[in-house]
């Protein structure tokens, strides 16, 4: 991805995320995505959230876009998810973020230029929401939370990535809070099948010496 890491507002965010996440008691998945987000200087947040889940997460997340004057954005399945979670970020930390409801082929298609994504393993429909996700041509980083609590036991980030334009520069995961599944995701057009590192075929070539009759064969 290139965008630039700056430790100075990765910083502010993290101590600003600990500061308003101090009631929850939790396990620093807040104040980690909070500064990597905000550190990597996201200008578009995209984040799922599951109607009776937590929302440390998406209070670091918008304390992170305001670090970085960027745009966050929570997707959920109903109206009824969408009240609740807008009453709980009120009644918490006194945030009103931007909240978007419906099926992820319909949501997706209005969040152009993801830079930080972070969806819900616990949603049976993650990986379906990463499939859609429209990137920024930049790069992106694609977190998936509660890692260990996947119901596809099989998956890999290759299948979720499009793998004809873009490549899976790395993928790491983390035993913080019940896991965390992270993907830094190439700019546009650097596929790692493209360019330079493509392979030369060799071939074998046959030459005989006249003189003494003998055959050479030549790897080139």
């Amino acid at each position: 991805m290139k965008l630039l890491w700056s430790p100075d507002t990765a910083t502010k965010a993290y101590i600003d995320t600990v500061l308003s996440c101090q009631v929850f008691n939790e396990s620093g998945v807040a104040e980690l995505v909070s500064a990597m987000a905000a550190g990597w200087n996201a200008k578009l947040i995209v984040e799922t959230w599951s109607q009776g889940g937590a929302i440390a997460t998406s209070i670091g997340l918008e304390i992170a876009s305001r670090h970085t004057c960027g745009r966050h954005v929570c997707v959920v399945s109903d109206e009824n998810a969408r009240s609740e979670f807008i009453t709980a970020m009120k009644e918490a930390a006194d945030m009103n973020p931007e909240v978007l409801v419906g099926e992820p082929e319909e949501v997706m298609s209005e969040l152009v230029g993801i830079d930080f994504m972070v969806v819900d393993c616990k949603r049976k429909d993650y990986a379906r929401v990463l499939r859609q996700a429209r990137l920024n041509q930049r790069g992106a980083v694609l977190v998936c939370k509660n890692a260990n609590s996947k119901s596809d036991s099989g998956f890999r980030w290759r299948s979720v990535i499009d793998c004809g334009s873009r490549r899976v520069v790395r993928a790491v995961f983390l035993p913080v809070g019940k896991g965390i599944d992270m993907a830094h995701v190439s700019s546009s057009g650097e596929n790692s099948g493209s360019g330079s590192s493509k392979v030369e075929k060799k071939r074998w070539i046959k030459h005989y010496d006249q003189q003494s009759g003998e055959e050479h064969v030549i790897r080139k």
